[in-house]
């Protein structure tokens, strides 16, 4: 029996076609899609197509996108052996987190993967994108099982962890990376699965988090922070939960309103987990005096979380009304590989 596919297409670049004549980018028609790239025939699967009713572009993604894809996947589960999810580049990290703690228990490939480039570009890098995307989500072993078992991003002839990579890049073709895990395979010549590296096989059956709290905050640390303006963000009377990127291993300011303003902050039960707005690399809050008084008033380590992860991981964490402990636990504790404690 052949895997049977299940290609979705959400909007972004991938999904756009050249009007030849106006020079305009007007959406594909993915019912043509053996048509149009007869490549796909080569594949020893079979492929169906869902598309949004309204294509998204990808800076206008949202939680509740997130949940129209997770839908969609949970209706299909049974019916297809993987699934491909093409989504604009832009946001595809914050979504192929998302997914991956929303789809709890997964046991079934679903690759995000997009373009630099429209599909119907003479240099696109589209087609080989997709192709191999689609050839990933259906791989199989000896037991007819899947062979990739969680949520993950292939651009530019790797899949990455959906979880662990950032978009670097807004002309490049290799536009993404994971800093802190190595990629999960590598297209070339032959296919090449880094075995060691996937999650380990789930029996369990899919639940899916429906639940997200989107009263969250981004805050990236630099030298010149003014107190008002970090006193009024965080005094929010709706906030409910903060990824703080600090520098370094994890260090931020001492001064005492910085601190004061964070942990009154925290008292009223505020989330504040600390990841660093370096490249690559790891929050070590025991390292330095500075992080160590972060730690102190209750900060969470994120540890090598990317900030996609951080945030979309605290949208699924905070309906669950944890207590400071319980939410450190939770947080510190990898669920799907999204983060490495040492």
């Amino acid at each position: 029996m052949k895997p049977n596919i299940l290609l979705i297409y959400t909007g972004g670049t991938i999904g756009m076609v050249k009007d030849f004549e106006t020079g305009a980018l007007k959406p594909f028609n993915f019912d043509q899609l053996l048509e149009r790239i007869p490549e796909l025939h080569l594949l020893d699967c079979k492929i169906n197509t869902y598309s949004f009713e309204n294509p998204i572009d990808s800076s206008d993604m949202n939680p509740t996108h997130w949940k129209s894809i997770t839908q969609v996947i949970q209706e299909n589960y049974e019916t297809y052996d993987g699934f491909v999810v093409l989504h604009g580049s832009d946001t595809m990290a914050y979504s192929s987190s998302a997914l991956s703690f929303m789809l709890k228990n997964l046991s079934k490939p679903v690759i995000f993967t997009g373009s630099q480039l429209p599909i119907g570009d003479l240099r696109t890098d589209a087609k080989e994108n997709l192709i191999t995307a689609i050839q990933i989500a259906a791989l199989q072993d000896k037991q007819n099982q899947p062979v990739i078992q969680e949520v993950g991003l292939y651009f530019e002839y790797k899949l990455y962890r959906g979880n662990r990579c950032t978009k670097i890049s807004a002309e490049h073709f290799n536009a993404f990376t994971s800093p802190n895990l190595p990629h999960l395979a590598e297209s070339g010549v032959h296919l090449k699965i880094e075995n060691h590296l996937l999650l380990p096989k789930n029996k369990l059956p899919l639940e899916i988090v429906e639940e997200l709290d989107t009263r969250v905050f981004v805050l990236k640390i630099f030298p010149g922070i003014n107190p008002e303006i970090l006193k009024n963000i965080l005094e929010m009377p709706n906030l409910r939960g903060i990824v703080l990127e600090t520098f370094g291993s994890g260090n931020a300011p001492t001064e005492p309103w910085f601190l004061d303003t964070l942990e009154n902050a925290i008292k009223r039960g505020v989330k504040v987990v600390n990841v660093t707005q370096c490249w690559g690399g790891s929050v070590d809050m025991g390292k330095y005096e500075t992080g160590t008084t972060l730690q102190k008033i209750g900060v969470v380590s994120g540890h090598d979380i990317t900030t996609e992860a951080a945030i979309t991981k605290l949208m699924v964490l905070l309906p669950q009304n944890l207590s400071n402990i319980e939410f450190q636990q939770a947080f510190e504790t990898a669920v799907c590989g999204e983060l490495t404690i040492e």
